[in-house]
């Protein structure tokens, strides 16, 4: 049986397979557009490498890279995809039948990958199979077709004829140009094959294969981009824009006299949208469409309930401003954040639907399988948690969780705030562990007192004389009683507290220091509602949030 290589440099080879990866992807992102953004190789794989990594991993890609980790996720998957490439289009050049064979397992991982995420059906599929069919075709065509830079033919052995094969004989070279065309090989053996000997490839052969090559990455370009702008074009953009918010029968308290202070770099009472914190594991922003959303509230209840989004406005709306906190925040963190949300209370819904004994938790199902469990007594013991469905005076931003969300005072982000939640189901802490819990975090996580000095910022040089030192601190869903500060090992020294809307956000403070010459480090702790003061222990973010005290070193001319 004849086996068959090309005579391609090695460099062609790679070339086609960046070639062949570059249309599998931009052809799969063109087709997501009919599947859904989800079903893309590329975020179909990277939402399974989130999924799949331990914590430890997941926190070191927060730690290095931060709010843009999803970012250096996709780019790290796309490095990663090219490398694949080449090593297809160097082995495609001795064996082209291997070479799509691992065309063939990159379509395997990216149809696994893609009817795995949550809701997927069949036509998930789709993408990766056609990404990978095209890809397997342009590399036929640029290694053993027409486009190729050398002949390909059959191994060559003692008695086997050493033509090549039928419509790839090179027509003689024009006049006055050196014949390029590879030297027929010496035979070997009878019955032992010997690969074809790879010559300098004809300069005509060469500009049509880089032309081949050229094209194809235009066209995957043009297809991959442009099939990401129509999934946008395709997104709940302009139905949130109609949405008009209903009044609260319940509006949030005006900021009371003096709750901003206006010290420079100290981070504003309320945060504005653009610049609230985003943590979670979406690669993809859902795209939630207001009339198409449904919330099931299920589980162990007497009373199942279904709602639409028209149903939920109708409901009788609270506004309230709630700081929010990631668990992964360190201390000094930004991962934090206060905005005026408006929504349904939870407690009186959950009472509708009647908890059965031994619901303990309640677990939030996003509409991309994300989950989070929530104590079902905080939910219900009167503080404000809601289904959120404005924030800071306009409908949820898409990502933050349009249309809906949840929001609860005093827990961290990883057992409450569900972003495009679809489903509230009543369980017990027994019998299911949330997103988060197999991955090494604690199952229940009460927001931890902390404190934080915005200005001065760390390592800066100050001008010796009086200077402003001040910041945020927070105790949700219990207040802050006092804030403290101290120069390297000195006496606390008491802050002046700002006022506060409620013991649901955190308080900005402020300490006037007559700053010395020298190398100093500022130190803060707080002191919650209840007489408790902040740790000093210095502890990790898992598995239920860091503690210690913020401390910034300076230099005071």
């Amino acid at each position: 049986m004849s086996r068959w290589r090309s005579t391609a440099p090695r460099g062609f080879g790679a070339l086609a397979g960046v070639a062949a990866a570059a249309v599998a992807i931009g052809a799969a992102e063109a087709v997501a557009v009919l599947t859904g953004s989800r079903s893309a190789p590329l975020i179909a794989v990277g939402g399974a490498v989130v999924d799949l990594a331990p914590g430890p991993l997941k926190q070191f890609a927060t730690d290095v890279f931060y709010v843009y980790d999803k970012i250096a996720l996709l780019i790290g998957t796309a490095v990663l995809l090219g490398g694949f490439a080449v090593l297809v289009g160097l082995v495609a050049v001795r064996s082209l039948r291997l070479g799509l064979a691992g065309i063939g397992l990159f379509g395997v991982l990216g149809v696994a990958a893609a009817l795995t995420r949550p809701g997927a059906g069949p036509a998930a599929a789709l993408p990766s199979l056609i990404g990978a069919g095209l890809a397997a075709w342009l590399l036929q065509l640029l290694l053993a077709g027409p486009l190729g830079p050398a002949l390909v033919g059959p191994a060559l052995s003692g008695s086997a004829d050493t033509a090549p094969p039928s419509g790839r004989v090179d027509t003689a070279p024009p006049s006055g140009r050196v014949d390029e065309t590879p030297s027929a090989p010496e035979s070997g053996p009878v019955g032992t094959p010997v690969a074809p000997v790879a010559g300098p490839v004809d300069p005509v052969a060469r500009r049509r294969f880089l032309t081949g090559v050229g094209a194809a990455l235009g066209v995957a370009a043009v297809a991959g981009f442009g099939g990401r702008w129509l999934s946008t074009r395709r997104g709940v953009s302009a139905a949130r824009a109609a949405i008009e918010l209903p009044a609260p029968i319940s509006p949030a308290r005006p900021l009371p006299a003096g709750a901003e202070l206006t010290v420079p770099q100290l981070a504003p009472y309320v945060t504005p949208n653009r610049d609230f914190y985003r943590i979670d594991t979406a690669l993809v922003v859902p795209q939630v469409d207001p009339e198409q959303w449904r919330l099931r509230i299920h589980g162990r209840v007497r009373n199942p309930i279904t709602l639409s989004y028209a149903d939920l406005l109708a409901r009788p709306m609270i506004e309230r401003h709630i700081t929010l906190a990631c668990v992964s925040n360190e201390v000094g963190g930004e991962l934090i954040g206060n905005a005026r949300w408006l929504g349904v209370p939870l407690g009186p819904l959950l009472a509708e639907a009647g908890p059965l004994a031994g619901a303990d938790q309640v677990v939030g199902r996003s509409v991309d399988g994300w989950t989070c469990g929530s104590p079902t007594t905080v939910l219900t013991d009167g503080r404000d948690a809601m289904l959120a469905v404005g924030m800071n005076g306009v409908p949820l931003p898409i990502e933050h969780g349009f249309p809906v969300r949840v929001v609860v005072p005093g827990l961290y982000g990883y057992v409450s705030a569900c972003k495009w939640v679809v489903e509230l189901e009543l369980t017990s802490f027994a019998d299911f562990d949330a997103y988060w819990v197999p991955r090494g975090w604690a199952a229940q996580g009460p927001i931890k007192t902390q404190s934080r000095i915005d200005t001065p910022r760390a390592r800066r040089t100050l001008a010796a004389g009086p200077v402003t030192v001040a910041g945020v601190a927070w105790a949700q869903h219990v207040g802050i009683q006092r804030v403290e500060v101290r120069v390297d090992d000195g006496q606390w020294q008491p802050a002046t507290l700002a006022p506060a809307v409620s013991a649901d956000t955190w308080v900005q403070w402020s300490w006037q220091w007559a700053a010395t010459s020298g190398e100093h480090t500022l130190r803060v702790r707080a002191t919650d509602a209840t007489g408790a003061v902040q740790t000093g222990q210095a502890r990790r973010i898992d598995p239920d949030g860091a503690t210690g005290w913020h401390a910034v070193p300076v230099t005071v001319d």
